[in-house]
């Protein structure tokens, strides 16, 4: 029998899927079909996957957010975001449509096709120049709808540093 606690969400579903929340339950997806067993036997499979993620969540310093301080830094990003990317924007002889913040749960911007840009409240949260790197990346996607070389060329001219910065917000946790 399974020793991990978990949640089981069944519905018209194709696959198995696995989620930890951050307050650290386990959520099991999965379509009808389905036993329990089942259900065991791929969480007995993916446990060391949890152990190991469950252990990271513990080290990390999460910030919690109150109600009023996602108030204060949508506001502060709404002020902020705009002007640092039409800042970039001029530099990089790029124009964008719409400015959208938001608080998405797995990405820090992203830019659609007709060139609107989306971006997450909390990169107020952290240092300008990781704010940056997100904004000039999303921009850099007005030239090259892509991550390919010539897409991070146009990225490292404009922040030869591109790289650690990438690197660095890789180890923030969103």
């Amino acid at each position: 029998m399974n020793q991990i606690p978990y949640e089981w969400i069944r519905s018209a579903r194709k696959t198995i899927s696995l989620q930890i929340k951050e307050d650290g339950r386990i959520l099991v997806r999965s379509p009808y079909s389905v036993t329990q067993e089942q259900v065991e036997d791929f969480l007995t499979a993916k446990k060391n996957w949890i152990f190991k993620h469950l252990k990271e969540m513990a080290k990390a310093d999460r910030l919690v957010i109150t109600d009023e301080m996602r108030q204060k830094g949508i506001l502060l990003a709404k002020q902020h975001i705009p002007k640092i990317t039409k800042h970039f924007s001029q530099i990089m002889g790029v124009s964008y449509g719409r400015i959208t913040i938001r608080e998405q749960k797995t990405r820090w911007g992203s830019c659609s096709d007709k060139g609107n840009l989306n971006f997450n409240w909390k990169l107020v949260l952290l240092p300008a120049e990781l704010l940056e790197y997100v904004v000039v990346h999303e921009l850099a996607h007005r030239k090259e709808m892509n991550h390919s070389p010539a897409f991070w060329k146009i990225v490292g001219e404009v922040l030869p540093d591109y790289r650690e910065r990438k690197q660095r917000l890789r180890q923030v946790q969103l």
